[in-house]
């Protein structure tokens, strides 16, 4: 069950936060919340994640019933056949 937080955030960043949510099909509160998780889930297991790749942390929505394994099986298929 989600909980209300109440954030003060410069006014630019929450106009450019809010374009790029729109974008990417989400909501400011799904980024904000897949963002505190990633951080704190991060600092748990004490792996360091580069600045790079952080940046790219919850770009990318995948469908529930994804199969990471048929998907790359499939890629290289397409590749050498």
């Amino acid at each position: 069950m989600g909980t209300k937080l109440t954030l003060t955030v410069e006014k630019t960043v929450i106009e450019k936060a809010k374009s790029y949510a729109k974008q990417t099909g989400r909501s400011l509160s799904e980024l904000i919340e897949n963002y505190l998780e990633e951080l704190t889930h991060e600092h748990k297991n004490k792996k360091t994640l580069s600045p790079k790749l952080k940046k790219i942390v919850g770009s990318v929505k995948l469908p529930k019933n994804f199969d990471e394994k048929r998907e790359l099986r499939s890629y290289v298929e397409r590749k050498h056949l």
